[in-house]
Order: structure tokens, then C-alpha cells, then sequence
């Protein structure tokens, strides 16, 4: 293809990343005005956010599998339309219950751009520089994405209002649609193909069981621990309860039936083999440890600015800028540096860089100054989780066959929306519940929430050091990545 058919591939596919998460840096700010207009309950009050990766989540496999047959660009452009219209919806509802169903259909549209955006890359474009950049611009977009969210929400709540931020989001992914409709490059194998061939491969090639079962595992034990953010004791409800259980009785029937269908030669959605690869398994448990500490801390440095030192939103949106700067030079950085640098050394230098992060803030004293440490460590916070996006990529797709990328995109983003979802529960939980042993479950006062938000920060920390080994004995031997193929 041509350099401006790259260029446009680049260009859309991250854009659309970095809007994504724009909204959701938008929602996280403006989620307490946003309850008291449409009268969204306080038990409800993270679902909004979480059961937009629900869907996406439970989605990504399936819609990277399906990507892989019909082709990346027709799914691809499927998902953008339908991410406007749930877009304009969030914007335009009236109640909570609304906006949690928009934000659902919104998750799904997201799940069919995730992994065809891989498939555009990797078609489209060959191994070497240009792709190595393709996927540090698509790594930039969400760090980039979520902190000017976090600043257009807190400008937004102050001044025209919240519901501007999904306006302004649709019509810049509208304008994208248009775009990607007439310079994406048409795949002639799958464009040229009948409805009815199509339809054919879509009912032969794909896992479907596999693909249900895993999706379905994934979803409930994502359910789970949405509810269980919301405290520990909602972990014990029998619904809860009953679909932990089935979950948890689902993984060994998937693990059967990808070995029955290696054995037999049929289509699977995660070949055994894979699992067996030391350097695969490892970047899995990277990426889901990773993001879940990402979220984490975003989630809790937003807090610890809010609630204990009791700034404004838009306050809070300006402390967050260091994260998009470093945020954005990682990511290019990183583009650069993976064909010369062995990827190992590059990911345990980023992570040993990013553990500064919770170490600093599980110190902090809240009358300290910004410039004192927060400045440092929300500089420090996307440094590991961008690096790795960046190799992870690259290193997954690699070992994928190249007409299963989509199927590969789906993979690397059903980890990390999962590790996001479980990193938010446990961290929620041991702060709720070291907050109210400190206040005697009375009403919190700034001191016993951040006795809570340090108990999680060093969780965070703990976890940033368990990377670090995990990386120097499964990473060892992955080598350089992202070099070109001739």
C-alpha cells in the first residue's frame, strides 16, 4: 500500500483508540454530576464504567474471530458506525439505567474496532518500522485518550456540561468513519467473497465452542468483580456465588475442548501449543497483572486528589497532564527503540520505572506539596503499561499464523480488559475494607480513606514487583521483536 493508505491506517485506528478512552477519562471525572442528573443510585454508581468492559470483554474473541473471516475493514468500519450511535445515546440519556445500557451497546461496538484494528496493521502493513510505529501510535491513543478526557470532563462539568464531552465524541468518530470508509485499502480475498461464502467460513472456521465457553467464563468472573468493587459482601450473594462457581467450572471444560480439537485438527480458538509457550503465557500474565494495576492506580490517584485533598475536577484533570506526556514519549520511544533493544530489557526497565509510581504514593503525605512526589509518580504511572503495549503486540501477532490476527488482537485485549476489571475489584476491596476498619464503618473522614487508598498503593507495588520476576524468568528469551521480515 501506499504511504498515505498507511498514514490513514495509522491515523484512524488510533484516533479511535484515543477517543475511546477519551470518554472514558471523561466519565470518570464528571461521574458524580453526572449521577445526580439522571438520578444514577450510589450501588450503581461504577457500572457505568464497568459494564462497558463487560461487553467489550465478552465480545473481543468472537468479533476478532469473525474479523479474521470477513475481513479487518468491513468489521472495523461496522464498529465505528455503531460506536456513534451509542456515542449520541450516552450523551442524550435521561436515567441511569439508560446510560449503563448505552455504555453496554457502546463496549460491544468497541469489541468489533479492538481487533480489526490489529488485522489493518498486520494486512496491511510489513514487519519492520512502519508497523513497529503503527502499534506505538495505537499505544499512545489510549493514555493520550483517557488524560484529555479527564481534563474535557472537568472543564465540561464546570462550564457547558458532561453530555458536550459524547457529543463532541461522536462527531469526531463520525468524521473518522468517513475517512476509514474511503482510504482504508479494500481486502480483494475477502471482498470479493459472496455473502454466502462468508457466511459459509464464518459457520466453519470459527470456534464457536471454544469461543463460547471462554468468552462466557470470562464474562461472569468480570461480573464478579464489578460487583465485588462495590464491596466484599456482595461477593456472597448467591448470585454472585452461583456465577463465580460456573465460571470457575468452565475453565477446565475449555481447557478440554482445545485439546480435543487440536487432537482432531479442528478450528481453535487458543491452540494448546500456545499456552505451552513460555514466552506467550508470560506476556498474558504481564499484560492482565499490568493493566489491572493501571487501572488501579488512574482510579485511586483520582480519588486520593478528590476525595482526600479535596480538589475540583478540573484540578484533578490538570495533575494528570505529566501522565500524558510520558504517557505519549514512551509509546514512540518504545516504536523506536523495539527492533534495537531486546524486548526483555525494555519491559523490566519500564515496569522497574513504573513500580516508583505506588511506591511513592504509598508514602505520600497529603499536605505535601504536588511538585513533591504525586508530580512524579502520575509521571511514572503509564510508563510499564505503554511499553508493553507496544511489545506485547508485536510479539503476540507474531506467533499467531498471519490469517488469525484479528483472532490475536482479540486475545491481547480480552487480557487486558479482564486484568483492568480484576485490578479494580481487589484494589477497591482492600481499601474499603482498611478504611472501615480504621473508622468503624462511621462516616470517612479524609484521613481513614487514605489509610485505605496507602493499603492499595502498596497492594500495587507488591504487584509491580512481582512483574519484575515474572518478566526476568518467562522474557529471557524473547529477543528483539518488531524487526522486519524480508
Amino acid at each position: 500500500i501506499s504511504k498515505w493508505q498507511a498514514a490513514v491506517i495509522i491515523g484512524t485506528v488510533s484516533l479511535e483508540s484515543l477517543i475511546g478512552s477519551m470518554l472514558g477519562g471523561i466519565l470518570i471525572v464528571s461521574l458524580p454530576t453526572m449521577a445526580r442528573d439522571i438520578g444514577l443510585s450510589g450501588n450503581l454508581l461504577l457500572w457505568p464504567a464497568s459494564v462497558n468492559a463487560l461487553a467489550c470483554g465478552c465480545t473481543l474473541l468472537l468479533s476478532g474471530s469473525i474479523s479474521d473471516v470477513v475481513g479487518g475493514r468491513k468489521m472495523y468500519l461496522i464498529g465505528e458506525f455503531f460506536v456513534v450511535v451509542t456515542t449520541i445515546a450516552c450523551g442524550v440519556c435521561r436515567t441511569g439505567i439508560e446510560l449503563i445500557l448505552f455504555r453496554a451497546a457502546q463496549g460491544v461496538a468497541v469489541s468489533f474496532c479492538l481487533p480489526s484494528s490489529v488485522s489493518l496493521i498486520t494486512n496491511n502493513i510489513p514487519s519492520g518500522t512502519y508497523r513497529n510505529l503503527a502499534f506505538a501510535c495505537l499505544g499512545a491513543g489510549q493514555p493520550l485518550g483517557f488524560s484529555l478526557g479527564l481534563v474535557m470532563g472537568g472543564l465540561f462539568v464546570g462550564s457547558i456540561g458532561w453530555r458536550f464531552g459524547y457529543y463532541i465524541g461522536a462527531i469526531l468518530t463520525f468524521i473518522i468513519w468517513v475517512v476509514s470508509i474511503f482510504g482504508i485499502p479494500k481486502d480483494q480475498e475477502t471482498e470479493n467473497q459472496s455473502f454466502a461464502t462468508q457466511l459459509h467460513r464464518i459457520k466453519t472456521e470459527i470456534d464457536w465452542i471454544g469461543c463460547a465457553l471462554l468468552s462466557t467464563s470470562l464474562g461472569m468472573f468480570s461480573y464478579v468483580f464489578s460487583v465485588l468493587a462495590g464491596g466484599s459482601a456482595h461477593f456472597l450473594e448467591p448470585a454472585s456465588l452461583a456465577l463465580f462457581s460456573i465460571a470457575v467450572v468452565l475453565l477446565p471444560v475449555f481447557g478440554f475442548h482445545i485439546l480435543r480439537q487440536e487432537r482432531l485438527g479442528g478450528s481453535v480458538i487458543i491452540p494448546p501449543s500456545l499456552l505451552r509457550n513460555r514466552v506467550f503465557t508470560s506476556l498474558c500474565i504481564v499484560v492482565f497483572v499490568m493493566w489491572g494495576v493501571f487501572e488501579a492506580m488512574q482510579f485511586f490517584l483520582t480519588l486520593f486528589y478528590q476525595s482526600v485533598q479535596s480538589l475540583s475536577p478540573l484540578q484533578t484533570s490538570l495533575r494528570f497532564l505529566p501522565m500524558v506526556i510520558t504517557g505519549a514519549l514512551t509509546n514512540f520511544l518504545t516504536g523506536w527503540l523495539v527492533k534495537r533493544v531486546r524486548a526483555d530489557i525494555l519491559v523490566i526497565s519500564s515496569a522497574a520505572i513504573t513500580a516508583i509510581a505506588p511506591l511513592l504514593m504509598a508514602i505520600i503525605d497529603p499536605s505535601w506539596s504536588y511538585w513533591t512526589c504525586a508530580l512524579f509518580a502520575t509521571a511514572c504511572v503509564p510508563i510499564c503499561a505503554d511499553c508493553l503495549f507496544t511489545v506485547a503486540q508485536l510479539a503476540i501477532t507474531s506467533v499467531f499464523p498471519p490469517r488469525t490476527h484479528g483472532l490475536a488482537g482479540g486475545v491481547f485485549n480480552t487480557i487486558s480488559n479482564i486484568g483492568n476489571s480484576v485490578g479494580l475489584a481487589l484494589t477497591a476491596v482492600v481499601a474499603s475494607a482498611v478504611t472501615m476498619s480504621e473508622d468503624g464503618r462511621k462516616v470517612s473522614t479524609p484521613q481513614t480513606l487514605m489509610d485505605g487508598y496507602r493499603a492499595t498503593f502498596w497492594l500495587c507495588f507488591a504487584l509491580n514487583v512481582l512483574i519484575l520476576g515474572v518478566i526476568w524468568f518467562g522474557l529471557r528469551k524473547i529477543g528483539k521483536v518488531g524487526i522486519k521480515v524480508e
